[in-house]
């Protein structure tokens, strides 16, 4: 059976008969690419689960004022962005601090993690990406891993399109001279 189109899920809202449904449709399609979206940015298996919960709490309350400017998933990959980075943020100032901080202490728990299954490459490439300031990590990882176009990503976060290619481009050349410098 094919995937139920973004707009089938929305009529479905309309109805209160049929907003269950709806809501479940929408969870089916979107849970695992929000919740690996999520992940990349908190990096924690409990977190990103947590995260996601609030996101799929603020799409069932909010779903009514998706006007259908923008496509559906990138309304809700914005929603999912702007709660992890609201959940990092409250993180890190409950418990006072730095970046440098928390980008070691993602480190650690990134090789205690056991759900994390990637080779000693990938865990590479994680850490040079964690070098990156957080908006360039963000882009990179949208570009990269989800292959989001760029005019959904300048929906998603807000910043034109030249500036998303720009931070990508720098994004690449960092991480390019991350692995140069551990060889």
């Amino acid at each position: 059976m094919n995937e139920p189109s973004d707009d089938y899920i929305i009529s479905l809202f309309s109805e209160s008969d049929t907003r269950s449904e709806g809501f479940k449709l929408l969870l089916k399609k979107y849970k695992e690419k929000v919740y690996w979206h999520v992940r990349t940015i908190v990096v924690s298996h409990d977190d990103a689960n947590d995260v996601v919960q609030n996101v799929f709490i603020k799409i069932w309350e909010n779903i009514d004022n998706f006007r259908g400017d923008s496509k559906l998933y990138t309304w809700i990959y914005r929603i999912a962005t702007n709660e992890a980075i609201n959940f990092i943020n409250k993180k890190r100032s409950n418990l006072f601090i730095s970046i440098d901080e928390l980008q070691e202490n993602f480190l650690d728990n990134l090789e205690a993690d056991p759900y994390f299954k990637g080779s000693e490459i990938e865990r590479k490439l994680i850490k040079a990406i964690n070098t990156l300031p957080p908006k360039q990590k963000l882009v990179f990882y949208l570009r990269y891993y989800t292959q989001m176009p760029y005019k959904d990503m300048a929906e998603v976060l807000n910043t034109p399109i030249n500036t998303l290619k720009s931070s990508y481009h720098q994004a690449k050349k960092k991480i390019k001279k991350f692995f140069l410098s551990i060889d």
